[in-house]
This record gives structure tokens, C-alpha cells and sequence, in this order.
């Protein structure tokens, strides 16, 4: 069983960044397409962005293209997202996920495997 654990959500102003981790154990994300998905308060969950298995291809959201970037390090078995111009529509829980098959993905996507989630808020 895959085990994924997301860290470096906090607040910050508008036009801040962060850089979101998820690290994995119980299997290497390099053999898998990871995900980041958000839940806005209110809102359902929404797909942000994947990097696919091996060198695949990387997805994003109209809503985040240009300003979010999704990285992984094999070595650390950990995906990144980074965030840059971050805006208070930003706002929200953000969960890793990682699956066999390759992005992107419905909102309502069944991921294989999921994290708890770190949240992020940015004020104005």
C-alpha cells in the first residue's frame, strides 16, 4: 500500500508562493502518474495538476497554468507543486494522489491511493 503524506501548505499573502511536497513509502512514484487535487471551501474537488510515470507528460488546470509547476525527485520519492502568484481563490486543502493510469483527471477521479491533505490560505 502506497502511503503519501503532503507537507508546506501555511498562509500567505496574495502574490506569495509555497512549494507543496508529498512524500511516498510503500512504492516509488516514479512508477506512477501523482496528482494534486484541491477542495476550495464550499467547492468540490478539483484536479490542479499531475506528472505522469517515468518522463511522461504534465497536466494543469486552465486556472493555475503559468503560475503552478509540478515536479518530482525520484531520488526522494517525493512530487512538489509549487506555487507561485498565489492568489486567495487559491485557497483550500490540498491533497497528493497517485494512480496507474495517466492524467489528467476528472475532479471526480477514484485516485488508487490519496493523502490527507495540507491546507493553504491566502489572504488578501
Amino acid at each position: 500500500q502506497v502511503h503519501l503524506v503532503e507537507s508546506g501548505g501555511g498562509f500567505v499573502q496574495a502574490g506569495g508562493s509555497l512549494r507543496l511536497s508529498c512524500t511516498a513509502s510503500g512504492g516509488a512514484l516514479s512508477t506512477f502518474t501523482t496528482a494534486w487535487f484541491r477542495q476550495r471551501p464550499g467547492k468540490d474537488r478539483e484536479f490542479v495538476a499531475s506528472t505522469s510515470w517515468g518522463r511522461g507528460p504534465t497536466y494543469y488546470t486552465d486556472s493555475v497554468k503559468g503560475r503552478f509547476s509540478i515536479s518530482r525527485d525520484d531520488d526522494q520519492n517525493t512530487v512538489y507543486l509549487q506555487m507561485n502568484s498565489l492568489l486567495p481563490e487559491d485557497t483550500a486543502v490540498y491533497y497528493c494522489a497517485a494512480d496507474l493510469a495517466g492524467g489528467p483527471f476528472p475532479d471526480d477521479y477514484g485516485m488508487d491511493h490519496w493523502g490527507k491533505g495540507t491546507q493553504v490560505t491566502v489572504s488578501l
